[in-house]
């Protein structure tokens, strides 16, 4: 199974054909973009679950009675 995988891959590399494509100045652009914008997400979720996670850990660190 793996060996003809290897060949296929292989095949696939040595076969391969010019794609025609072209990625402009912008695409880099909007990938950064999506990827600050998917930080700033994580940091308003963060925020907005602030209070909750420190609670936990409270209870958590608070000994028995």
């Amino acid at each position: 199974m793996f060996r003809s995988a290897l060949v296929v891959f292989a095949l696939l590399l040595v076969l391969e054909r010019p794609a025609g494509a072209y990625l402009d100045p912008g695409t880099g652009s909007m990938l950064l973009q999506a990827l600050l914008g998917g930080v700033a997400a994580v940091g308003v979720i963060a925020r907005l679950y602030w209070h909750r996670m420190t609670a936990a850990l409270q209870r958590i660190q608070r000994p028995k009675r």
